[in-house]
């Protein structure tokens, strides 16, 4: 089993390279640490069938970010052939579908009484509504009967109260004109200050606006160059800024990112809901490296590019991305 151990020590050499336990593994591919170990101690013989073997490696090889053509290439002698099997229909990482519980059982009958419920809600809102309905009534007509029944001194003594009122708005009628005129030219002081203001902010806004149009008159370009295999090269120009975002949306996934010299920036795993940013401004170019691409985002420049290739298709991805100034240009 001399090769079956070169095989399993070049995965097993890979994967400690970049800091990766067989519990991340499992994390990452879904696949029973058990089988996992199986592959790179050679023993085949813990899989469910030759075709879990082709398959668990062509998993292990895209999680660490190896070549599973070249792989499969290099060790087709040592990896076992499927044509003597028929291929399962889920692998074992493809969760089952279950059984509906029981206790939905309960929910789906209370669905039955759900319009009886309905419609007895129904009446004691309506039953509540004519009681308020009813109150109101009874009330305007005791307050009516009360006003009816009011002594005719409350009416004259009201009178009298309203004649002492119009003397003292007289007496004060001169010394209220005058505060008032005062505080009207206060008033339009500051609309007339406030006026100005908002026209000082209309005229920035307005030159802002000027400069950024002028300073986006070369408008970023991302456009692909080649595609092969599971690689693709674009280009992006018409900026003078590189910033490269990350995310990973539905899964752990392993991440490379290296600039033209193989110089990197990351090397190791992206957790679900985590994001990396990466300013690229001053490199030619950078390499991303993508082990598991399903849920993964990548922006340009805060704009959303696509992935190459379909992530149900091809589930390791490689973007290189050569960018060339604007003012380079």
């Amino acid at each position: 089993m001399l090769a079956l151990t070169e095989l399993g020590q070049r995965l097993r050499q890979e994967r400690e390279s970049k800091g990766l336990s067989l519990e991340d593994l499992q994390k990452l591919t879904k696949i029973q640490k058990r089988y996992l170990l199986g592959i790179e101690e050679g023993n085949y013989e813990v899989m469910p069938g030759k075709f879990y073997v082709r398959a668990f490696i062509k998993q292990y090889c895209e999680a660490i970010g190896l070549d599973t053509d070249a792989i499969f290439e290099e060790y087709k002698s040592d990896i076992p052939s499927t044509q003597t099997e028929d291929i399962p229909q889920q692998l074992s990482r493809v969760r089952s579908r279950k059984e509906i519980p029981q206790h939905t059982k309960g929910v789906s009958k209370a669905y039955d009484y759900l319009p009886t419920v309905l419609v007895v809600a129904g009446v004691v809102v309506v039953g509540i509504i004519i009681w308020v309905i009813a109150q109101n009534i009874v009330s305007d007509k005791n307050k009516e009967q009360a006003n009816q029944e009011a002594p005719n001194s409350e009416v004259q003594q009201s009178n009298t109260q309203e004649e002492t009122n119009e003397t003292t708005a007289k007496n004060d009628n001169s010394t209220s004109e005058d505060d008032q005129s005062a505080a009207d030219k206060k008033e339009q002081e500051k609309e007339k200050e406030k006026a100005a203001k908002e026209k000082a902010a209309k005229e920035k806004a307005e030159k802002e606006k000027a400069a950024k149009e002028k300073k986006d008159s070369g408008k970023q370009e991302y456009k692909e160059v080649q595609k092969t295999g599971r690689s693709a090269t674009y280009a992006l120009s018409g900026t003078d800024a590189f910033n490269l975002e990350v995310t990973s949306t539905q899964a752990d996934t392993w991440l490379d990112v290296k600039n033209g010299k193989g110089n990197a920036f990351f090397s190791s795993i992206l957790k679900k809901g985590e994001t990396k940013e990466f300013d690229l401004t001053k490199e030619t170019e950078a390499r991303v490296n993508i082990g598991y691409s399903p849920g993964v985002e990548l922006k340009v420049n805060g704009k959303a590019v696509d992935l190459p290739f379909d992530s149900s298709k091809q589930v390791r991805q490689v973007v290189t991305i050569q960018y060339q100034p604007a003012e380079a240009q």
